[in-house]
């Protein structure tokens, strides 16, 4: 069954506290069965991520990394709630994987939200030409925008991304599920990266 429904997906995030695409998958991976998908989500650890989210997480690491001789050199700064847990190595090598993929992939944003809506606007505005230019239908045009911006984030938003070291897991996936072993909230709060040459805004 792969067709579960919205309002089973909420329940299920409310009774784990899962996330929303987490619950999905565990509802389907269970046949819609919502018994099994808990027992799920459990096993994977990923059940009360969400209702950590809006814990305090003021302790954690910058954590640095030198890319390709030294001409890309990233700083990034991750968080949790307790010095304990920052000073895991489950942490420790999660700040340290975070820098190495912010230098390969290079985001521009940390998450949807820091994108700025002039900029939002004028991709919108460059998707919706491309489309016209190509003859497609005014009705499905909208569309067509939505499915373009959903690869532009995939593209330009860190949390977004496909992690580097494991082209199954997003950014996103991997802090939650990281948050879900060490049992406390953890988030990706900033992050500078530098390329050697590079123009100044």
């Amino acid at each position: 069954m792969s067709d579960v429904t919205a309002t089973q997906v909420k329940t299920l995030r409310d009774a784990t506290g899962a996330g929303m695409m987490d619950a999905k998958k565990a509802l389907v991976a269970a046949g819609g069965d919502a018994e099994k998908a808990t027992q799920l989500l459990r096993e994977k650890g990923l059940a009360g991520v969400a209702k950590r989210a809006d814990r305090a997480a003021e302790q954690g690491v910058i954590a640095n990394y030198q890319h390709f001789n030294g001409t890309v050199g990233v700083l990034v700064e991750v968080n949790t709630e307790t010095d304990f847990v920052a000073n895991t190595e489950q942490f420790q090598q999660l700040a340290k994987d975070l820098a190495v993929h912010i230098a390969s992939m290079a985001p521009r944003y940390r998450s949807r939200e820091d994108v700025p809506e002039d900029v939002l606007a004028k991709e919108r505005e460059i998707y919706s030409a491309q489309a016209a230019e190509l003859g497609k239908p005014d009705n499905v045009i909208p569309k067509i925008v939505d499915g373009k911006l959903e690869a532009f984030y995939r593209d330009v938003v860190l949390l977004d991304q496909v992690f580097v070291k494991d082209d199954s897991l997003t950014i996103g996936q991997l802090v939650d599920e990281t948050a879900a072993k060490l049992g406390e909230k953890v988030a990706v709060r900033r992050f500078v990266r530098y390329k050697l040459g590079e123009e100044l805004d």
